[in-house]
């Protein structure tokens, strides 16, 4: 049994659909303008980036939730950028194929929102 980790990340309609092209196995590669993935560690945050960034931004947000082996993570210093709850991973996005590979079973939506 491989010890995992579950983090969480929040999602625009637009990288939404191409994680459900993948057969919710991956995360899509990053575009030019964004050296680093971010997956943050904890509901509450991806939550409010969802909210408060993703729907303003695209119109709806979501987050989704996924388990990535412990060990592959351990390279990865955790970063707070804010409050106590937020805590994020910042992955080079040439690594990311790499991250992908190391996801435990699919990536889920847990919550959906959209303007008020």
């Amino acid at each position: 049994m491989t010890d995992t980790k579950t983090l969480y990340r929040p999602v625009g309609p637009k990288e939404l659909k191409l994680i459900k092209e993948s057969g919710w196995k991956a995360f899509p590669p990053r575009l030019p303008e964004q050296p680093i993935f971010y997956p943050v560690l904890n509901e509450e945050y991806a939550c409010q980036i969802a909210k408060d960034w993703n729907v303003k931004a695209s119109g709806s947000g979501y987050v989704t939730q996924f388990d990535v082996k412990a060990n592959y993570l351990a390279q990865f210093e955790v970063q707070n950028v804010g409050g106590f709850i937020h805590d994020e991973l910042w992955v080079p996005a040439e690594n990311l194929e790499e991250f992908n590979q190391n996801i435990v079973g699919q990536i889920k939506v847990i919550h959906e929102f959209f303007p008020d």
